[in-house]
């Protein structure tokens, strides 16, 4: 199941918008530095995913993972917490997380990711 915030779907329309893109907007599961997180792409349905269309957006995420994320919310935040870099962006946050194979380079990785 996925849900969306209006601000984050208004933010997501816009980007689209403006870079004239008419793609579905997928939900993906990343294995960067600090282990396994969701993401946003742009991406074709495929086979075995779950479709959700609000907004004039179409939201997809491969039927495993929304088995076992649960819940996904897709939010927007409008200012980035703790180290002052930048206007925002988008948080997805899931009931359980995605499986955390590792982050391959210990503390070595900024969590702010700007």
């Amino acid at each position: 199941m996925i849900s969306i915030t209006e601000l984050a779907i208004e933010k997501l329309s816009v980007y689209l918008a403006d870079n004239k893109i008419n793609s579905p907007v997928r939900i993906t599961a990343t294995n960067g530095c600090g282990g396994a997180s969701l993401a946003l792409s742009l991406d074709e349905q495929k086979d075995g995913d779950f479709k959700h269309k609000t907004g004039g957006l179409t939201l997809l995420i491969d039927q495993d993972l929304s088995q076992s994320c649960g819940r996904v919310t897709v939010d927007y935040v409008e200012k980035s917490s703790g180290c002052g870099c930048g206007e925002g962006g988008f948080s997805l946050i899931s009931e359980r997380p995605p499986a955390n194979s590792g982050g391959g380079c210990g503390d070595s990785c900024s969590s702010c990711g700007c």
